[in-house]
């Protein structure tokens, strides 16, 4: 097992060290293509001196992950479905950031046309997963080896986890250094959890993109020198979901996800709020905007936000056993 975990550790810091590389690399090539992002007017008032700043800042993370994984020769058919997704959903969002980039405002592509297209990738993504029969088995949290038969109604479920998660993440991504600060806590969670319990293979690989993330976060921590844009949480979203549908982790989600499912929380709250009396539940949404209008700086909300992830998952990393 020792040589096992530093294997892990290996993917982790390989992946890291070229973020890191690559950096330096791609940031400038940005700037050169004039692939700034373009801030909402609607949006906090700290957040317009961000125009301008490069964003598809993700495929940073995203060639080192992939990178790192080939190098490492890591080729199971779990690992590939993970890395599909990945790149499926993150192609989504790269289209969707150049589409903003060419229009010079903050709008890519059609809701319909985005919902559409992740409908599709999701339903490739469930498809090849359960070409193994035993994932449409999920363990159930903190109940040890018991899982939960879900027949058909599997199916569903697991399209609606895939689209909420890719979408909760792209909802989080609203300050410097948050969903890559929380996705590194949460993927290292689903690293060890994975290793001690689940499939050892998406362990693999959800150890390297948090490794990946780590060095990212160099860049896009604040004051960020690059935002992750659509094409890196979005592809983020979809690897999560790639790796709770192949560990048979799907249920594990909500609790080592938690920041993703209150932000997205936060935004039904403050939609249903306003059209039934009128009023908003929220100075603004999704939620770590309302923490903004309180008068809180962002670094203590990702600090914030970044505790309850890392309760959350050891939480449920002890009730794995």
């Amino acid at each position: 097992m020792s040589n096992l975990n530093n294997f892990y550790i290996l993917n982790f810091i390989t992946a890291m060290i070229l973020s890191l590389v690559l950096g330096p690399i791609i940031i400038p090539e940005l700037k050169k293509l004039k692939i700034g992002q373009t801030i909402r007017l609607d949006g906090p008032e700290s957040h317009l001196v961000k125009s301008g700043t490069p964003i598809m800042g993700g495929i940073i993370f995203i060639i080192a992950t992939v990178v790192t994984m080939i190098v490492f020769g890591v080729k199971s058919k779990n690992v590939l479905i993970c890395i599909t997704s990945m790149i499926g959903f993150g192609a989504i969002g790269l289209i969707d950031d150049y589409l903003i980039v060419v229009k010079k405002t903050n709008e890519g592509i059609t809701p319909r046309q985005k919902f559409s297209a992740q409908v599709l990738v999701s339903i490739l993504i469930i498809f090849l997963a359960t070409q193994d029969s035993s994932l449409i088995n999920l363990y159930i949290p903190f109940f040890g080896d018991n899982k939960v038969n879900l027949g058909l109604l599997f199916y569903p479920l697991t399209l609606f986890v895939v689209l909420g998660t890719v979408n909760s993440v792209n909802l989080t991504d609203g300050l410097d250094g948050l969903a890559s600060t929380v996705s590194v806590i949460a993927l290292t969670g689903f690293g060890v959890m994975n290793v001690f319990k689940f499939n050892r293979e998406v362990a693999m690989f959800s150890m390297t993109l948090a490794g990946a993330l780590v060095g990212f976060l160099k860049f896009n921590r604040y004051p960020a020198q690059t935002f992750m844009g659509d094409v890196g949480s979005l592809a983020i979203g979809g690897a999560f979901a790639a790796i709770a549908i192949t560990s048979g982790t799907t249920l594990y989600l909500p609790f080592v996800g938690i920041i993703f499912v209150i932000e997205t929380l936060s935004v039904i709250i403050q939609v249903v709020s306003f059209k039934a009396t009128g009023k908003r539940a929220f100075l603004m949404a999704p939620i770590h905007h309302h923490f903004e209008a309180k008068g809180i700086h962002e670094t203590k909300i990702v600090k914030i936000f970044a505790l309850i992830t890392l309760v959350f998952t050891i939480i449920s990393i002890l009730g794995i056993r």
